[in-house]
């Protein structure tokens, strides 16, 4: 479900964590669905990233009722090769929801420009927008802001780590 402009403020979401090739996912699910996919080193740094992603939200850890859906993330996070079969609760401005449409759509192993997305979506849209959208991507690999290069087909900045960057675009051409 797509909603414009929506803050998480007193949600409840319950979340856990799943070792995956990328390093540690975070994942949190409310009643909508996904809410937040995030990579990282340890525990307590993505926990206070969820905190950040999801700004007046109440946490509740709860690695057993969401079990199948931790599973299924760390499986996609670990084989991005095709789309994530789960309710999606995406929330942001209405740029960042064009962005992420577009970079849903983009199949598994190929990657686009900033450019190319922006001149995609129209609406006089920028390259800085597109990356100013994915920087707000709080569904790593879901929505794959990964597969967006600059306009030489080098890779620049990942919200989550260049390395981890290069690591998913290096499992997607593998598959």
């Amino acid at each position: 479900m797509d909603e414009i402009g929506c803050r998480f403020a007193t949600e409840i979401y319950l979340y856990g964590y799943r070792a995956t090739l990328t390093g540690l996912a975070a994942v949190a699910v409310g009643r909508r669905g996904v809410a937040a996919v995030l990579l990282g080193a340890g525990r307590d740094e993505l926990k206070r990233k969820l905190l950040e992603a999801l700004p007046g939200a109440t946490l509740v850890g709860d690695e057993d009722r969401i079990g199948a859906t931790l599973d299924a993330v760390a499986r996609h996070i670990d084989a991005p090769t095709g789309s994530l079969a789960l309710d999606l609760d995406l929330r942001g401005e209405a740029d960042e929801l064009a962005v992420w449409a577009v970079l849903r759509a983009i199949p598994a192993g190929e990657t686009r420009s900033y450019g190319a997305l922006a001149r995609e979506i129209g609406s006089g849209m920028t390259a800085q927008q597109v990356g100013a959208a994915c920087a707000a991507n709080r569904l790593a690999v879901v929505v794959p802001c990964h597969r967006v290069l600059k306009a030489d087909g080098s890779i620049s900045g990942y919200r989550w780590g260049v390395h981890r960057k290069r690591r998913l675009l290096s499992l997607e051409t593998a598959a």
